[in-house]
């Protein structure tokens, strides 16, 4: 019985959490990731990105930058266009353009050589 619990405990670990709103017309979204302090907020009309920490230290709370490029001209841009999903690597999501199926890979890190934002092709 034991070893059923441990194998059901590290089996549903591996599962990806997403916690999102029930409104599909917004321009951001906050996405939680398995890090207890870090969320990406993601801009649905463009696929802008960044990092948000919340802390309860002086210094523990910040947001910075993932992508500030948007990936698509402001005339293609729509609420609700751009959508992350998690992967089971705590890192890492897949941004998928919901519109037109593009994809990346989207690494966040608080360092910032670890970082990055790669096209999926």
């Amino acid at each position: 019985m034991l070893t059923t619990m441990l194998t059901s405990a590290q089996s549903t670990s591996e599962i990806p959490i997403q916690n999102i709103s029930t409104d599909s017309d917004v321009t951001y979204r906050l996405f939680s990731t398995r890090n207890k302090y870090t969320f990406i907020k993601l801009n649905t009309r463009n696929g802008q990105m960044s990092h948000v920490q919340w802390g309860t230290g002086n210094n523990d709370h910040f947001e910075y930058s993932l992508s500030d490029i948007p990936l698509v001209n402001e005339e293609n841009e729509k609420n609700g266009r751009f959508f992350l999903y998690p992967t089971t690597n705590i890192y890492n999501f897949i941004l998928l353009d919901q519109i037109d199926g593009r994809t990346w890979q989207v690494q966040w890190s608080t360092e910032e050589k670890n970082r990055m934002v790669l096209r999926i092709y």
